[in-house]
């Protein structure tokens, strides 16, 4: 949690263009994350709603942060923590009569 605030702090007292205390520029969120943290993006989905949702991750250090970028928007940071590992686990078997 303690990161989340710091970065948030970073990019509000940084960025002109920040609408609230968790949001900036995609281009500046990307890189305080990659300057502050070592993040770069694992992962990226499109949302019902059109918008983008980006995870960053340290494999170094484990720590991560996702985002949402809204259509024509701002990117906001919206959770962050540590301990992050890749995983590509396989589906569970639904059959029933296995």
């Amino acid at each position: 949690m303690m990161k989340f605030l710091a970065a948030a702090l970073v990019i509000l007292a940084t960025a002109a263009s920040a609408q609230s205390n968790n949001c900036a520029d995609h281009a500046m969120v990307v890189e305080r994350l990659a300057s502050g943290y070592g993040e770069s993006r694992q992962s990226i989905g499109l949302g019902a709603d059109n918008t983008v949702v980006e995870v960053f991750a340290s494999l170094e250090t484990g720590t991560w942060t996702i985002t949402v970028t809204t259509p024509g928007g701002p990117t906001c940071m919206v959770a962050s923590g540590a301990a992050f590992q890749v995983l590509a686990e396989a589906l569970p078997n639904t059959d029933s009569g296995a």
